[in-house]
């Protein structure tokens, strides 16, 4: 078994070959897209390390096609924190997690051994599980938590919606230990990362020798949470034979594994979550709209995290003491410096960002109070700097502060993509370095 490492950057993956290999992991290593599907294909691998950019191709498409032919196998992205909302898109296509380039080692092997030890979703019949999970306090906190609360105790289909990263699955776990069913299964799917071939077998069974590779019965997930909740993340990903499947396994309560004649009777409360419009959908024709209503007997709305400012702080004490723990560390707060970014910083993705970049800043800090030092220098840029939307608001036809909005732009992304390389950088802008720097000093990027 082995960790696959598909990066073209040479050092960085002889950097990345010598530290796996001195954590005793064999690795096998790519610089193309196509090399590495190759090896996917034809080794037996543990887990991926993927670089978004690559020169044949982007993180994503190898990721889709990973995914597709190798549904269990976990892949980690490595990107440039400009990238970071294309990293939450990789979230969602079935990424296990993301880091963020320049790689902290520790955070990487602690990446490493949480995705190798392969967390099962389900839980089992004997007693409800209570996950730590903070829901905040503001009013569109526990205005949530009313609803979560009033429709738990009934068996209503519920429809999640939000953003990625917004904790929809901790909201979905919320309503089946409130409900009459919390002593019975949770079984989560992720339809995102499931491809057209394989939905309808994970979802319903199959029998041995129903397709090549069944090589013995499955149950299914339907199966599998008989009596409690089946939670289907972004259902809108399903393939339309599978939406015929599931509107008539949740409306006769029957399901058919593939393979075979047999009908099993299964109790199943359904609920699903969305980043997407399945209304909107289900109007142009790409969700079947039967099934869009039967899904929809009560539907919530989880907030996107730059529009929970009087839950910020809450958050962050959660997610510090939850690092402390992991990591061994005892980081006791944040600078008010750090907290004043936080509430400015616009959060593409969300709860699960803030996790990581806390638990980052503990990871560096190991002690005492975080400060911005402890921040990726981008985050503090990109919460630091205006929109264009707010300069061009101030003056529409003032030139020269747009000019200089695109100017910061580039050198911050170039810096970035040469990891902070200054004559490369100037190189690469056609400037000298003591002109980057003198930019650097007048824009106030980091580095």
């Amino acid at each position: 078994m082995a960790i696959l490492l598909i990066e073209d950057d040479r050092t960085f993956q002889r950097i990345l070959e010598g530290f796996l290999t001195k954590n005793n992991y064999e690795a096998v290593a790519c610089s193309t897209a196509k090399e590495g599907l190759a090896a996917v294909s034809k080794r037996d691998l543990e887990l991926v390390l993927l670089d978004y950019r690559l020169p044949d191709g982007t993180g994503m498409e190898v990721l889709e096609q990973i995914k597709h032919n190798h549904p269990q196998l976990p892949v980690i992205i490595m990107t440039s924190y400009s990238d970071i909302r294309t990293a939450v898109k990789a979230m969602k296509a079935g990424a296990f997690e993301y880091i963020t380039k320049p790689v902290n080692p520790d955070e990487l092997l602690l990446l490493i051994k949480s995705a190798l030890a392969k967390p099962v979703k389900k839980e089992n019949t004997g007693h409800s599980v209570q996950l730590p999970f903070v829901i905040g306090s503001s009013d569109v906190a526990r205005q949530l938590q009313q609803q979560v609360s009033l429709v738990a105790p009934t068996n209503l289909s519920v429809i999640i919606q939000g953003e990625s990263g917004t904790g929809k699955e901790q909201v979905a776990r919320s309503i089946h230990q409130l409900s009459n069913r919390a002593q019975k299964p949770f079984v989560a799917v992720d339809c995102g990362a499931l491809s057209k071939e394989l939905a309808a077998s994970e979802l319903f069974g199959y029998a041995k020798g129903a397709f090549t590779g069944a090589l013995r019965d499955k149950e299914g997930q339907f199966v599998a949470a008989d009596g409690g909740t089946l939670f289907l993340d972004e259902v809108g990903n399903l393939s339309y034979e599978v939406q015929v499947k599931l509107l008539r396994a949740i409306q006769e309560r029957i399901i058919q594994p593939l393979g075979t004649t047999k009908q099993i009777q299964v109790d199943v409360r359904i609920i699903t979550a969305t980043n997407d419009d399945l209304h909107e959908q289900a109007k142009n024709g790409m969700f079947r709209e039967d099934l869009y209503y039967r899904l929809n007997e009560f539907k919530l709305h989880v907030p996107a995290l730059r529009n929970r400012a009087d839950d910020l702080t809450e958050f962050m004490d959660f997610f510090r003491n939850q690092a402390n723990a992991e990591l061994e560390r005892n980081a006791t707060g944040f600078s008010s410096g750090l907290i004043e970014l936080f509430r400015k910083y616009d959060w593409p993705g969300n709860l699960r960002e803030m996790k990581n970049i806390i638990k980052r800043a503990v990871l560096v800090t190991g002690a005492g109070e975080i400060g911005v030092q402890a921040l990726p220098p981008e985050m503090v840029h990109a919460a630091s700097k205006p929109s264009i939307s707010v300069v061009t608001e101030t003056n529409t036809y003032d030139l020269k502060a747009i000019q200089e909005l695109q100017e910061r732009d580039l050198i911050t992304k170039t810096l970035a993509d040469v990891r902070y390389n200054k004559s490369k950088a100037a190189r690469l802008l056609n400037i000298d370095r003591k002109t980057l720097y003198l930019k650097m000093e007048k824009y106030n990027i980091p580095g």
